[in-house]
């Protein structure tokens, strides 16, 4: 594994001629509006991350929106609706297309409650994730080896976790259904920027 460090953006050629690319984020908090963006963590699937330390005075990340934005890249994320919210509400932009492993899981694994990074790597992948520095300072000046290691290692893995999920969902007759959630989740996230993430917009009541 090689972890890759840029102050600011993403560099032009990091991630050229990439199909899919996997995307994760770390904040200062989980509170939509109150807690801000710093970090943003990629990979192309082949063993390299990509970690960006944003400038939170400017958010001036051109190339890393490019990325976000580019309908010809399929951006690859466990639990996107979070990270799709913060980037609109920092970067200004709608990131899609996505899939999201978290979604694929709940989808496909449904003899289990269980659909945590950790948990259905270390079921599907033989991965034993560590999740040390899940809640550390990611708004430090200085990142440590162990945080750029812990964001690395969230991304590394959602290639093989979705090849592994895309089998399990075919089988099971689910695939239509799941792709249907990708297609919606960029949506989901701007309701949750506009106030409706504490409510089930399908529910009765």
């Amino acid at each position: 594994m090689t972890t890759h460090l840029h102050k600011g953006d993403l560099p032009a050629d990091a991630l050229a001629g990439a199909a899919v690319v996997a995307i994760d984020s770390e904040t200062m908090g989980l509170r939509l509006g109150r807690d801000p963006l710093c970090v943003v963590q990629l990979s192309d699937g082949g063993g390299d991350a990509h970690v960006v330390q944003l400038d939170r005075t400017t958010y001036d990340c051109p190339n890393l929106k490019r990325v976000l934005t580019d309908p010809g890249v399929l951006k690859l994320f466990h639990f996107g609706r979070f990270d799709i919210a913060m980037f609109w509400l920092h970067l200004g932009v709608v990131t899609a297309p996505v899939y999201c492993t978290k979604i694929a899981s709940k989808i496909a694994r449904t003899y289990t409650d269980r659909h945590g990074l950790k948990d259905v790597v270390r079921e599907l992948l033989n991965v034993d994730l560590s999740k040390a520095q899940q809640s550390s300072d990611w708004g430090a000046a200085a990142l440590s080896q162990d945080q750029l290691n812990y964001a690395a290692c969230d991304v590394l893995h959602l290639h093989g976790l979705r090849a592994r999920l895309d089998e399990m969902l075919v089988r099971e007759g689910r695939d239509h259904l799941a792709r249907a959630c990708f297609d919606f989740l960029p949506h989901r996230a701007l309701l949750d920027v506009a106030g409706w993430e504490d409510v089930d917009i399908f529910a009765h009541s």
